[in-house]
């Protein structure tokens, strides 16, 4: 049986960093900053990685599914701030209610779906084979319809993809016109 090779994960690289007098570290190239969104990136691939560490068993990338991204998902709703109303609440399925209730707070889907595309272009940059990603798994998928349409439903707000704008066309030109007022064709 072929063996999966460890994709390295290092949590606290200090490679491309020096020192400044004031004890802070700063890049070595003098390029640019990294952007805000590949800051999140590597924050959000260091805490994945805290997550498989702290994980009972302990679980290395190379055996990490689809499965145990759900998992950790499912993890991270504890630390949400989105109020999803179950079906019992009375203001289920209203988008703004009059008053507050006991629902739980979960992570909102928009958040998991943009979560989940950081951490699948993070595992490829780590070294990981697109084909090999269990951030691109169906379950991972799956799961993100399923939250996606309980929010919505809990909320009675769609999630519907925006359809996209047709540029206007410009009303027909004046065509050519001969004395008659006929068009000249």
């Amino acid at each position: 049986m072929d063996s999966i090779p460890d994709i390295e994960m290092d949590f606290n690289s200090d490679d491309n960093k020096t020192n400044t007098s004031a004890g802070t570290s700063v890049p070595a190239s003098s390029s640019s900053a990294p952007s805000r969104y590949e800051n999140q990136k590597r924050r959000d691939w260091n805490t994945f990685g805290q997550y498989l560490k702290n994980h009972r068993p302990p679980l290395c990338l190379s055996r990490c599914s689809g499965a145990h991204v759900v998992e950790f998902l499912r993890y991270l709703d504890q630390f949400g701030k989105t109020k999803v109303h179950t079906p019992l609440c009375p203001y289920y399925g209203q988008p703004n209610p009059p008053a507050p209730c006991p629902c739980p707070l979960k992570q909102a889907w928009g958040s998991l779906d943009a979560l989940v595309g950081r951490l699948r272009a993070a595992y490829e940059e780590n070294g990981g084979k697109p084909e090999a990603n269990p951030f691109g798994a169906r379950a991972i998928r799956l799961y993100l319809r399923d939250v996606r349409d309980l929010q919505s439903k809990a909320r009675g707000v769609s999630y519907e993809k925006k359809k996209r704008k047709r540029p206007q066309q410009l009303p027909n030109q004046p065509q050519d016109r001969n004395e008659t007022g006929s068009p000249i064709g």
